[in-house]
């Protein structure tokens, strides 16, 4: 840890040596302030404990042009006439939606006005679909979308936001086409009544794409992701979450077309903008880890595939976050054991994910097809062909019925029940 004098605001102490008033002088402590800001320089492996790391960190300020950028961006979204208001976009900007959704219902037992009651059910939208509980966001946000659609007009950028966050709540619930129809609806109002620079377009660019990524349809995913770049370029920090969540998209296209090296590329700058701006143990830092231990995995790196999924399961198994993530995780995992041949081990996990899946999605939903067909080749592994053709033959019931004809999921799930039959 670094401090630089020169670097510290005479406005506020950000620390105090304190080795003289401690019961333990040899500790010699130093107190931090709360609001003390430290720069990440190096992330190290110790050479004695692979499961250790070292942190050097160096103390900046409210002079930080890169952290003041970045703070003022954020002010400006959670922005509110109303401070509890403000609040609540804050709690849903750091992940705690536990927080949020006990604020935000009490806050909706004061409600008077049609405009404050469609506000909290589609910011308690916005909580539920945090919270993997999807069915209760479309609840939530077609009821603000009923009382918006009595007293806005049908342009207004209020009926978008609502519009994509359904959407965002039908693509993550695997119904790919109902999703599209949602986020078309909000990009067609967007596109009118926004410059052609607004961040609230490049959301919706980057939503869309989303979609067809889903889809398997990878140009198209990718021509929305540079739109929504060139946007973020002129409107945003360097540093803001929001080039996260494009870098991420960007890297799981590339990870579906196989070219890993530029998937991992993406990956990490993603992650380094998310552990500048967001805290420690966001869930969104957790979906990044998992990420990039997938695509080591796939380079055949399993050590390193597994330390990047274990940082996820830190913060995973220890915050209330979307147990989807947690799941997606767990399978990784398991894919990783099984790729090294340890069976038994990849079966736990894998159990794990589908227990968690299972509970949570639609029976038809493309991601239990992923972990029904992962599982299915685990049991081939095994020589256990009767298992092994139980679980595939779900997988294609499931590709047929949610996936374009040529999703390479779909491809890949036929191609291993030929494998499976050829065996029986």
């Amino acid at each position: 840890m670094t401090i630089d004098p020169s670097k510290i605001s005479t406005s506020i102490t950000p620390f105090a040596m304190i080795d003289k008033h401690s019961a333990l002088p040899r500790e010699q402590e130093i107190l931090f302030t709360m609001h003390s800001v430290f720069r990440i320089v190096e992330i190290t492996q110790t050479p004695s404990n692979s499961r250790l790391w070292e942190v050097q960190l160096t103390i900046t300020d409210e002079s930080d042009p890169q952290l003041s950028t970045l703070t003022n961006h954020i002010k400006e979204e959670v922005q509110s006439s109303n401070e509890w208001y403000r609040m609540g976009k804050l709690m849903l900007q750091v992940g705690h939606f536990d927080q949020a959704e006990e604020l935000y219902n009490e806050l909706l037992k004061g409600a008077s006005t049609d405009s404050d009651i469609a506000y909290i059910y589609h910011e308690l939208g916005r909580v539920k679909k945090g919270q993997g509980e999807y069915q209760e966001a479309v609840k939530f946000y077609e009821k603000s979308l009923d009382i918006k659609r009595k007293t806005l007009p049908e342009d207004d950028v209020s009926l978008a936001d609502t519009y994509g966050n359904i959407g965002a709540v039908y693509d993550s619930m695997g119904e790919y086409s109902k999703a599209l129809e949602y986020y078309e609806k909000a990009n067609k109002i967007f596109e009118i009544s926004l410059p052609p620079t607004h961040p609230d377009l490049a959301i919706s660019y980057n939503n869309i794409g989303r979609v067809y990524d889903n889809m398997g349809e990878y140009s198209k995913a990718l021509e929305c992701f540079e739109k929504a770049i060139k946007i973020w370029e002129i409107s945003l920090p360097k540093n803001h979450p929001n080039f996260a969540v494009t870098y991420s998209a960007f890297g799981r296209v590339y990870r579906g077309l196989k070219e890993y090296s530029k998937a991992l590329s993406y990956f990490q700058i993603s992650i380094s903008i998310r552990e500048q701006a967001l805290p420690e143990k966001h869930p969104n830092r957790a979906v990044t880890y998992s990420d990039i231990g997938d695509v080591h995995r796939l380079m055949g790196d399993y050590e390193r595939a597994l330390a990047f999924h274990q940082k996820a399961l830190n913060i995973q198994e220890n915050v209330k976050c979307n147990p989807l993530e947690r799941a997606t995780t767990y399978m990784n995992l398991g894919e990783t054991y099984r790729e090294m041949k340890d069976y038994t081990t990849a079966l736990t996990y894998y159990q794990k994910g589908l227990e968690i899946r299972e509970e949570k999605l639609a029976k038809t939903h493309p991601d239990l097809a992923v972990i029904y067909h992962i599982m299915s080749k685990l049991y081939f592994s095994t020589q256990k062909y009767s298992m092994a053709m139980k679980y595939v033959q779900q997988a294609v019931e499931i590709g047929q019925e949610k996936l374009p004809a040529t999703h390479p999921h779909l491809v890949e799930y036929r191609e291993t029940f030929e494998k499976i039959r050829k065996k029986q």
